[in-house]
């Protein structure tokens, strides 16, 4: 296992276990009348989840409403829990200062891959639709194929027709089929890192389809 994937989890399971504490700590402290506060927020914040997931831009769905409702109510909780838990153990001043520094680090990490997907977008390109096979793909390099991912992971939240998201989903798979072919073992390699619908699997990737051979 990569070691910068054990850092991210053993990183994640501590955040997780301080997160657990502090949250017990701040049940404690609050009593049944803040503990009752707190429910009331989480309802609020469920109903606004559902709210927004029912004028999202995917089709209504009472599913999708209802796990948001929960989610929200869920996250709702644990974070005033834990709030109140690190203002008992740390202090105000401290606790105004990691919540800063948390919604700095989420909003930084939200323009980076708005930027990233833009990028992509940008840069990648237009194939056609109806292609009967695979033999697009063969004919990239590995950057273009990688760029294919990105942007048509950009591309398919917003695609609701059935017919285009079927087609879209097919050449998604064509592509990392394609990367996989070229080099197993760098695709290997991407899929252990964590690869997410917005990452470069080229950036893992070698071999050049120009040259009609696969990658060492």
């Amino acid at each position: 296992m990569p070691v910068r994937l054990i850092l991210a989890r053993t990183g994640l399971a501590l955040l997780v276990l301080t997160g657990g504490a502090l949250a017990a700590v701040g049940g404690v402290s609050l009593g049944p009348s803040g503990l009752v506060a707190v429910v009331l927020a989480a309802m609020v914040a469920g109903c606004l989840g559902a709210g927004i997931a029912r004028e999202g831009d995917g089709p209504p769905s009472r599913q999708v409403a209802l796990d948001a409702a929960w989610r929200t109510a869920a996250v709702t909780v644990a974070v005033l829990l834990a709030l109140s838990g690190s203002v008992v153990v740390a202090g105000g001043a401290v606790t105004l200062l990691l919540v800063v520094g948390v919604l700095g680090g989420l909003l930084a990490r939200w323009a980076l891959r708005s930027l990233r997907r833009s990028r992509g977008a940008a840069v990648a390109p237009v194939l056609p639709l109806h292609a009967v096979d695979g033999s697009w793909a063969r004919g990239l390099s590995v950057s273009a194929l990688g760029q294919e991912w990105v942007r048509s992971s950009a591309a398919l939240p917003g695609t609701w027709d059935p017919a285009a998201r079927q087609e879209l989903v097919r050449r998604r798979q064509e592509a990392l089929d394609e990367l996989e072919r070229r080099d197993p073992v760098g695709f290997a390699r991407w899929l252990a890192d964590g690869a997410t619908v917005d990452s470069d699997p080229a950036e893992y990737v070698s071999g050049d389809p120009a040259a009609g051979s696969d990658a060492a």
